[in-house]
């Protein structure tokens, strides 16, 4: 009987088990130990099979694919240190909720610990960051097919939220061809293997439950503040505020419209504040708040209650507020608790934000990445989709600009690392094939130059935008030390990204005003490829720009 022909046999029914939790997307590195698993996908007509050589990348592209999607998406691998580059996606999964489930090839215990090629500890390598962890045995005909799929829907029917991993080992050989020795085995799940539902069907239905006084505090004077959700769910969040006659201060993940822009601006002036104060309720719907005068803001504010409504389990609340932390869809909360119509009780708030954006809009006539945060809205494609990237890039978006109502944005704002920001939004893409602006600094360029790659063959328009500053300029925000700055802090690397584009076969630009630059990402949108932009800008403008505004906006 076939060790190889049992094993592919066993990698076959994991992946036709994850077929019955959602999986249509599996992201592969290429390796050894990994080939039942590779082959069984392959061969799965459920799924679609994307690769990366960079495992690193290829988890966030998984990320981003699963982002956009909001479905489950799988990621296989071959054994050793392979399996440690998964390590910032599923961190930042696990922060942001997207359901990866990390197929991890290892060797059977008998190669671990005795010097054997290729074999580290796998087994509780990611520590606590996933949901869920399945150390599963060497595949062995004494164990039945009926106790594999069911330990595999135990363990994805409990992934409410958030990355699992199932460790998977295989003895060699690796290759050849099947035979029927083990026939018996995988049939004898019976009718299972043509049907669409798990084996083991459990019955958790999470339902949001309705807030019996919110008739009393709808009454009240309130503050919304929103995080990272939906375009559906930020439209409808805003209508439901503008109903209320609530100040909704927003982030720029919201996809509300931002109908007070530029709160990072305007909340550093003291009458924005001391209007604040007289919030009785403040409600955040979502996480991952950006604007260093929000968080200041939402740290500072005592009102009588504090709610958090979020799909995500966490307290999402480093201040500790006094008040209610609801587990809950946002849209289906917001369905269960209708607004009742009442004028703005803030209306000093919407003058202060008017005032705002009309000092950023004249504070950035000079061409440079504050400019191209301030007019990015302008450059947005006709049913498309924006990546922002993190660092100084995110923050000048989210307190310069007004991005439209309902038009998705995403980023990476779990862990807010620059590494796979490239892969993310290009796993974004692959989910949903829409025209796709991404803006990412110089150095989180550098991080992920791998992934470059995997912009080779876009479903659809891809302009991926690098704002090379020379840096880490987000340290010349902070108190950092004058003399260690440029050298331990923001690094400046003296790098030009055309050959990195030659490299990988994109199209590439470097305009050198704004003009240029609107009629360069005008045409990249009539063009079905990638094309990489890179815009050359002084060092500290962007930096001195954002912080010239906020002692402008203060003083209003």
């Amino acid at each position: 009987m076939s060790t190889c022909s049992f094993n592919r046999r066993w990698a076959a029914v994991i992946l036709e088990a994850l077929t019955r939790h959602g999986v249509r997307h599996v992201c592969i590195a290429p390796g050894s130990r990994s080939t039942p698993l590779t082959l069984a996908a392959v061969q799965n007509g459920g799924f679609v099979c994307h690769t990366h050589f960079d495992e690193r990348g290829l988890g966030h592209l998984a990320l981003g694919i699963a982002k956009a999607s909001a479905e489950p998406v799988a990621v296989i691998v071959t054994s050793g240190t392979a399996v440690a580059n998964l390590y910032p996606s599923l961190i930042e999964a696990g922060l942001t909720g997207e359901k990866l489930i990390m197929l991890t090839a290892d060797r059977p215990p008998e190669l671990i610990d005795c010097g054997a090629n290729q074999a580290i500890r796998q087994q509780g390598i990611f520590g606590s960051h996933p949901t869920g962890v399945l150390n599963l045995p060497r595949p062995t005909r004494d164990i039945s097919a009926h106790w594999l799929v069911s330990v595999i829907d135990t363990l994805l029917s409990n992934q409410e939220n958030g990355p699992v991993q199932i460790n998977c080992p295989f003895a060699e050989p690796l290759y050849g061809e099947m035979d029927d020795s083990d026939l018996t085995w995988q049939e004898s799940l019976g009718s299972w293997l043509t049907s669409e539902k798990p084996w083991l069907a459990y019955g958790r239905v999470r339902t949001s439950v309705q807030q019996r006084d919110w008739f009393f505090w709808r009454q009240k004077k309130g503050v919304i503040v929103a995080g990272r959700m939906s375009a559906e769910q930020g439209k409808q969040l805003a209508a439901w505020a503008a109903m209320l006659g609530w100040p909704l201060i927003s982030d720029v993940l919201s996809q509300t419209g931002q109908p007070l822009p530029c709160a990072d601006l305007w909340l550093a002036n003291p009458d924005a504040t001391r209007e604040l104060d007289n919030a009785q309720l403040v409600i955040q719907f979502g996480s991952s708040l950006t604007g260093k005068r929000l968080l200041q803001w939402q740290a500072a504010c005592n009102p009588d209650e504090y709610w958090i409504i979020s799909p995500l389990d966490d307290r999402l609340d480093p201040a500790q507020h006094r008040g209610r932390r609801l587990v809950a869809d946002i849209g289906a909360w917001l369905e269960q608790h209708p607004a009742e119509n009442h004028p703005c009780w803030a209306p000093r708030l919407r003058e202060l934000s008017q005032q705002a954006l009309a000092c950023a809009t004249q504070a950035t006539a000079r061409f440079g990445e504050a400019q191209l945060a301030q007019r990015i809205a302008s450059l947005l494609p006709d049913q498309g989709q924006l990546f922002v990237g993190n660092s100084l890039v995110v923050r000048l978006v989210d307190a310069l600009c007004q991005l439209p109502a309902g038009y998705p944005v995403y980023s990476n704002r779990g862990a807010s690392g620059i590494d796979g920001l490239i892969s993310t939004a290009a796993g974004v893409q692959r989910a949903r094939p829409r025209p796709t602006l991404a803006v990412v600094g110089d150095l989180s360029a550098l991080y992920d130059m791998n992934s470059l790659a995997l912009l080779r063959h876009t479903p659809a328009p891809f302009v991926l935008i690098v704002v090379n500053n020379n840096g880490g300029q987000i340290f010349s925000m902070l108190p950092t030390p004058v003399e260690e700055r440029e050298r331990y802090y923001c690094m400046p690397q003296d790098v030009e990204f055309a050959p990195a584009a030659q490299m990988f076969g994109l199209g590439y630009s470097c305009p050198d005003n704004w003009e240029s630059l609107a009629q360069t990402v005008a045409e990249a949108w009539q063009r079905p490829r990638a094309t990489l932009i890179e815009l050359r800008v002084d060092e500290h403008t962007g930096a001195r720009t954002l912080q010239q505004l906020l002692a402008q906006v203060s003083q209003l």
